[in-house]
Parts: C-alpha cells; structure tokens; sequence
C-alpha cells in the first residue's frame, strides 16, 4: 500500500510538471496583455527612385519622421535628377532588376511606356482630392496611375533689386518686345559700370544653360509648342509637329544667347549647367535674370536669403503667342511599382498618403519643398516663399500655359531638340535645320 502511494504521488508530481509546462507553451499563442512587447513584426523595405534633386535632403527628413512612426518600415531614397537624366538612369535601373517600388513617371507618353509597371491607384484617397486637371496626365481607361508632386511653374526668373536699381519696371513687361526692351536697357547699364559699385560681380543680364537640355528642349520649347497644342494628351496622339512658332521660338533662345556672359562664343553655352545658372549666377548676383521654375527657391535661399526674398516671375513672351503669361503644370507623379511584393506595395502608398494628406506631411510639402499643393485639401497652407506665390499670382489670374513636353515623343525634347539646339549655338548648323531635323525625328520616333 505504501508501495502504491509513493506511485501515485511521483504520478501525480509527474503530471503538474507536465502541465505547467503545456500551460508555458500555450501562454506564447496567446495575445500579449496591456504593456507586453508584442513580437517584432517582420521589417517591409521600400526602395523611392526619384528626380528632385532639389528636394533630397528634406525628403530624407520626412522619410525619418514616418520611419519614427512606423519603425516595421524602412524607406531607402536614391535620387538622380538635375543634370542627369532620369529617364534614362529609371530604365537602367529596371533593366539591372533592382526595381524600385516607388518611382517617377512625367505624363501619357510614360504612363504609356512603364504601363506593364503602374499600380492602379484609382481607389487611394487623395485621388478624390486632386486639383481638376491634374490627374489627366496619368490617367488611362479612368484609372489613375500616379499621385501629383506638386503644380510648379517656370518662366523668366529675376532679381528684383537690380530691376528696381537699374530704374526698369518690370510691371511692364508683357510680350517679346517690352521684354527685349528692358533686357537692351539693362545691358547697356551692366556693361557701364553703373551697377558695379551695388552689384560688383553682376557680368550679363541672363545666363543660358544650354547644357541642360531639359531646360532647352524640354521647357523652352513647350513655350512655343504649347501655343501648337491644347495638352501633353494632345501633343502625345500628334503623329507630327508643325512648330508654327518656329521663328518666336529662334527669338527666346537668341536673346538669352546674345546677352548672356558667353555671348561673343556661345557654343560655351554648351558647358554651363544648372550649378552655373542658378547658385553661381542668380544666387550670386552674377546675372540678373534665368529661366528657371519655383523649385529653385529652396538652394538661392540657402546661399542668399536677401537674393532669395527679391525673386519674381517675368512671363516667357512669345512673339505671335501668348505673352504675359508662364507655363504651369505638375513636375511628375509618384507611382508605385505593380510588380512589388504586396507588403511593398501597401507600406508604399501608406508612405505617399501620409506625406500628401496628414496634417505634418501637408507642412512638409509646403513649408520644406516649398511646393504648391496639387491637392484642394490643403486650406491655410498657401506658398511663403516669393516665387511659389508669384506662380499662384500668375495662376490666379488665369496667365498660365499648359505643359505638354510631358506628350513629345520620348527623349525627343532632351536627346533631339535640346541637342539640335547645341550644335546651332555652336555655329555647326543654322536654326532651319535644327528645327527640320527635330520635325523629321518626331515623325520618326512615332512609327
């Protein structure tokens, strides 16, 4: 009996141990109590591939702010844009399989070129939201591929102290011939001396970067062709291109050309980039005038707040065309790569709708990139900076022109017309043949 006892009591001690052992193991399926550490979900990375160069380091601060947020995200940024070509650098970014899962498209002839790419984001909530036209350039069979960067604006860039000191009101200029007027007038006091003691590194009234083909073929160009076509959508269905304005389009580029600190050898135009013609020209003071858009902001004001303050817009007047007025539309959108894994995805267009929506990413996008909204939701939080308000001015009273050098044939602004454009400033073609063969090559690149 005794025997028996000393059994069932191992028994006994045998089966607690046991289940306080199976109680252990249920108790790690079960959910954690208020204050546990939940396990660590498994970390999502997002690869953004994007073109603002303009825009990097401040991204990368909103990046750290959502990653704070949502520690299970890691967002990697690489940016290539300003004087290299995005395009081109996407492609073989794609082409070597490290596909991005949030990257940059720019109109229809993208939309038409990455469709195979494109997530449909017809249902994100900031779709209901856009400001009316601007989704039209990415939107096929009325779904919508891409989230606006912003609405920007360009034209004639200038400082407004060395207007008012030369005595020029620039209140008056409105078409080609008022401009070329104050332009001859400032010149005339550049050249003098009467401005040096103020200004002692002002040389020429413009500087042209020739070299960024972007700003040539792409921009300067839409101010001609835009006055041919109603819409990037139309400009991407033309089979050909007229260039009716052909001979005001010579003027716009003469002009920059003829007084600009390369004018007496202007194939020198062909070197200067973007660093050259806005932080060591504009900025600096060394020229009084560029064609440049809003986004420039942010850099002059990091090396001059004073020449910052005193930017303004001049309209782009073209001869025959519209003459009082800028070319506004949207950069480029942000897409979201179709082929990425679903938790990709999703923490992608988390990523996009909290920059673009909650209260912190609208300051971001306003007060840091200095963008004008290309949403309706962003009440009392207008431009501060004095470009960004003078393209909103521009806006407002409806002098604007449409972009549509998102619908030329691809890589026809930069690698054809911006091209062409350097071999007639370096005296190896005349105009008549820089505008034939970019004529001949549309029809080309459209078969």
């Amino acid at each position: 009996m005794m025997k028996f006892k000393k059994l069932l009591s191992i028994a006994l001690l045998v089966t607690m141990i046991l289940n306080l052992a199976f109680t252990g193991c249920a108790k790690k399926d079960e959910p954690a109590t208020p204050g546990e550490t939940p396990a660590k979900a498994e970390v999502v990375e997002v690869d953004i591939f994007q073109f603002k160069v303009e825009i990097n380091a401040e991204l990368q601060a909103a990046i750290e702010a959502y990653q704070d947020m949502n520690p299970n995200v890691k967002i990697n940024l690489e940016t290539v844009g300003g004087g290299d070509d995005y395009g081109a650098a996407l492609l073989a970014k794609f082409q070597s399989g490290s596909e991005p899962d949030i990257y940059n498209v720019g109109g229809p002839q993208d939309v038409a070129d990455w469709m195979g790419k494109l997530e449909d984001l017809s249902d994100q909530p900031w779709v209901k939201d856009a400001v009316e036209g601007v989704l039209s350039g990415v939107t096929m069979d009325s779904k919508v591929y891409g989230l606006p960067y912003a609405i920007e604006g360009y034209g004639f860039a200038y400082n407004k102290a060395i207007f008012e000191d030369a005595g020029i009101d620039a209140s008056k200029i409105k078409d080609y011939a008022s401009l070329e007027t104050a332009v001859v007038e400032l010149d005339k006091k550049i050249k003098s001396g009467e401005l040096s003691d103020k200004y002692p590194l002002l040389e020429a009234v413009f500087e042209f970067p020739a070299k960024e083909t972007w700003v040539t073929g792409l921009h300067l160009a839409n101010v001609a062709l835009s006055q041919e076509f109603s819409s990037s959508i139309e400009a991407n269905e033309a089979k050909s291109v007229e260039f009716k304005y052909a001979d005001a389009f010579k003027k716009l580029v003469d002009i920059q050309a003829d007084y600009s600190s390369s004018a007496k050898k202007k194939g020198n135009l062909n070197a200067v980039d973007y660093a050259t013609q806005v932080d060591n020209g504009l900025a600096i003071e060394r020229v009084a005038i560029i064609q440049q858009g809003n986004w420039i902001y942010g850099g002059i004001e990091g090396i001059d707040e004073t020449v910052a303050s005193n930017l303004a817009f001049l309209p782009i007047p073209i001869e025959g065309g519209k003459g009082d007025s800028v070319p506004v539309g949207v950069p480029m959108y942000w897409t979201v790569n179709s082929a990425s894994p679903d938790a990709e995805k999703t923490a992608a267009k988390d990523f996009l709708n909290w920059l673009y929506t909650s209260e912190e990413g609208k300051k971001i996008v306003v007060e840091k990139f200095f963008f004008i909204p290309p949403l309706t939701t962003y009440v009392g939080i207008d431009p501060k900076d004095p470009l960004g308000k003078s393209i909103k001015e521009y806006a407002d009273q409806g002098k604007t022109m449409p972009w549509v050098f998102m619908g030329y044939p691809t890589g026809w602004g930069m690698e054809v017309l911006g091209a062409e454009l350097q071999k007639y400033l370096a005296g190896d073609i005349t105009w008549e043949e820089a505008i034939n063969n970019s004529k001949d090559q549309w029809v080309e690149l459209r078969k």
